[in-house]
């Protein structure tokens, strides 16, 4: 019988700390972390070595931004409960449990951004379906006054990061899951551009509501041809750590050339 041989790279706290800053990781910065643990290969310690090295490296100046996002606590027509049939929605409607951000779990976002938002000192946005955690210096400025209606725009997480000058990493995992590109959408002018009503489960006076409001449709169909777009014409250099591919971003330049790009290339 052959014998598999092992591909993983194996990566300990002081291996990512020194990966990490060969990217451009320094104290002080504010960082939006979107991360596969699975693609560096085996991380000694997991999603709690991986916070770790980051939180180190940036120090008490910094802070790290993660996706927390609820998205299941949408209408089920929007289709995040596929499964279910729909003789079942007016019930989903009825009892799914409102958003706690204290206990309502992450959905789909890896086991680092669930780690994430229960660590100590961690703050968490008030919006239903759309949260974002963080931990630092502007951890409660960054999360504070999430409205319902504007989950990527003015004065939301991203919009406050864009204006601290802040970055984003993108560690295993690319543009499909660069969420600052729907900040992007919301400054660019485009056509397609509409607006959509969504609902979900809130407290409100120790009461569950079932909510609808509007917001900005967003689409990331395009965002893996704009990322292929921008690392072409930035020059952007794309990393290796372990086995993944990571790339480290100034957030206000991606913006700022997104929007030019969708308002050239979406109809």
């Amino acid at each position: 019988m052959t014998e598999l041989q092992e591909t993983r790279a194996i990566l300990t706290k002081e291996d990512l700390i020194h990966a990490f800053k060969n990217c451009g990781l320094r104290e002080g910065q504010h960082i939006f972390v979107h991360t596969s643990l699975s693609k560096l290969g085996f991380v000694v310690g997991g999603a709690e070595t991986l916070i770790r090295s980051l939180l180190e490296i940036i120090g008490e100046e910094g802070t790290l931004m993660m996706p927390s996002q609820t998205w299941k606590n949408l209408d089920p027509s929007t289709g995040v409960h596929s499964e279910a049939p729909t003789e079942w929605w007016p019930i989903i409607r009825e009892y799914w449990p409102p958003y706690d951000k204290e206990i309502t779990p992450a959905i789909g976002m890896g086991v680092v951004a669930e780690m994430f938002r229960k660590w100590t000192g961690a703050k968490r946005s008030n919006h239903p379906a759309r949260s974002i955690a963080a931990v630092g210096k502007h951890a409660e400025y960054l999360t504070q006054n999430h409205d319902l209606c504007n989950i990527f725009g003015k004065n939301s997480p991203l919009d406050k990061l864009y204006h601290l000058n802040g970055y984003v990493l993108l560690i295993g995992v690319g543009y499909n899951k660069n969420t600052s590109l729907h900040l992007a959408e919301t400054i660019a002018n485009f056509p397609a551009k509409k607006f959509v009503h969504e609902s979900s489960a809130i407290m409100e006076e120790g009461t569950r509501k079932w909510v609808t409001y509007e917001t900005q449709a967003v689409d990331d169909g395009d965002f893996v041809r704009l990322g292929n777009d921008y690392d072409k014409e930035m020059n952007i250099k794309i990393h290796r750590i372990g086995n993944a591919e990571v790339r480290f971003l100034e957030q206000r330049p991606l913006v700022d050339w997104a929007a030019a790009w969708m308002e050239r290339n979406r109809v």
